[in-house]
């Protein structure tokens, strides 16, 4: 077995069923090792599995003393876990081989067990619960109401009375804002029939959900995938978003390239002449993180397995005027996509 040592919270918390903000794992064969400070180790003694805890005040300091009585000659890391200076502490007067795996963790959670697919789908749920009670506020109260209010208002929909994290900020954004993937909450006001883009996620069991919708602010606001613009042209883009989005979940099968699946939704914009204005990638893995591999963009190699769990997510971005992103996480099941 390998031995490896992390940092990550998210990482760790894999490993051993808790994380906490100051702490180092050491796996060396069949041992693990938990080290942290006094703020965490009674709880991290009750929840954490088949690991040591070792409370210390120089976490650094007593890595070194367990890989120095170990005798390890060799270890793993991932160099985007450590800070420069932390990786130089930690290797300091130590005669061990230390190696650099980029994405460590994230490459050993890209296939999700059935029980992961369960919270996850689960995630989904509460996230959706989330997109409903904000649209019923919009519905009440939203009528020339800020962004910025709507976001506050939209991060109390998603927690729900404070029983869930966010996975992220949520993204709030009308008309011409919506023209920005990430924009930022502005002073603008919701009117009728403005053009409405919301993402935003929650954590359940620490993993996350992820989903997009563009809306209609009419008559009465929903986040169903059936929407109904008075602009010609937001109905427009919006169809054709909404068409690549479901020719990749359709047509996505275990075996294909990430790529591939990126050009079942780029090809369908492309054609429509509007090519230049798909900005980013299709998708995502989503799981303890809420960007982790599978990555489905243009130059990916990677062969696409039964129990990935990855977003599928499209958009058309029009300076100045208005944008569409419509998304929502799948998981390949049975050789073929499913909506979480």
């Amino acid at each position: 077995m390998s031995n490896y040592i992390l940092t990550n919270e998210n990482a760790i918390y894999y490993e051993c069923n808790y994380s906490c903000d100051n702490v180092i794992f050491i796996k060396l064969g069949n041992e693990s090792f938990f080290i942290t400070d006094a703020r965490y180790t009674i709880e991290a003694k009750e929840k954490v599995k088949n690991t040591e805890v070792i409370e210390s005040s120089d976490l650094i300091k007593s890595a070194q003393e367990i890989l120095t009585k170990e005798k390890i000659k060799e270890i793993i890391f991932d160099g985007n876990d450590f800070t420069y200076n932390k990786f130089n502490k930690l290797t300091e007067n130590l005669k061990v081989n230390f190696t650099n795996q980029v994405n460590f963790s994230h490459l050993k959670r890209v296939i999700k067990t059935d029980d992961e697919i369960a919270i996850l789908k689960k995630a989904a749920k509460i996230g959706r619960n989330g997109f409903e009670r904000l649209a019923k506020y919009i519905n009440k109260n939203g009528l020339n109401k800020k962004e910025t209010l709507i976001h506050f208002k939209a991060v109390e929909a998603y927690k729900n009375m404070g029983k869930y994290d966010l996975s992220f900020d949520p993204i709030i954004a009308i008309n011409e804002n919506a023209a920005k993937p990430h924009a930022l909450p502005t002073n603008k006001k919701l009117q009728k029939n403005d053009l409405l883009l919301v993402d935003a996620g929650v954590k359940y069991k620490r993993y996350c959900s992820d989903r997009t919708c563009t809306a209609s602010f009419g008559g009465e606001l929903n986040f169903s995938r059936k929407q109904k613009f008075k602009s010609k042209k937001q109905q427009k883009i919006y169809d054709l978003v909404y068409k690549a989005q479901l020719n990749a979940i359709e047509n996505a099968k275990v075996g294909m390239k990430a790529k591939d699946i990126d050009n079942l939704t780029r090809s369908v914009i492309e054609k429509a002449g509007f090519g230049k204005y798909f900005i980013h990638s299709t998708g995502h893995g989503v799981g303890l993180d809420i960007h982790e591999h599978p990555y489905i963009n243009s130059k990916s190699d990677v062969i696409i397995e039964d129990n990935m769990v990855f977003t599928i997510e499209p958009g058309i971005y029009l300076p100045n005027e208005f944008g569409v992103r419509i998304e929502d996480t799948i998981v390949m099941k049975n050789g073929k996509a499913v909506i979480l």
